[in-house]
C-alpha cells in the first residue's frame, strides 16, 4: 500500500489512464478487425480514411507504436488493393 500522498494520487491517475487508452486501444483493434473483413471493396475505401486516422492518433499519444501504427495501415492498404 501507498504511505506518500503522492503515490496514491500515481495510483489512481495510473487507474485512470489505463482504463482510458485500454479503451481506445480496444476501439481500434475492432475497427481494424472490421475493415479485414469488409468485402466490398467501395466501403472499405471509404472505412480506411477513418481507421489510419485513429491509428496515427494512437501512435501520436503512446498508446500502440508508431510502427505497429505504421505496419497496420500498410498491411490494410495492401488489403484493399486486393478486393
Amino acid at each position: 500500500m501507498a504511505n506518500h500522498k503522492s503515490s496514491e494520487k500515481r495510483i489512481r491517475q495510473t487507474k485512470t489512464r489505463t482504463l482510458h487508452n485500454r479503451y481506445y486501444a480496444k476501439t481500434m483493434r475492432n475497427a481494424v478487425r472490421k475493415l479485414r473483413a469488409m468485402t466490398d471493396k467501395e466501403e472499405a475505401v471509404k472505412m480506411y480514411p477513418v481507421v489510419q486516422k485513429m491509428l496515427d492518433k494512437l501512435a501520436k499519444r503512446n498508446i500502440i507504436h508508431k510502427n505497429k501504427a505504421s505496419n497496420l495501415k500498410s498491411k490494410l492498404a495492401l488489403q484493399i488493393n486486393k478486393l
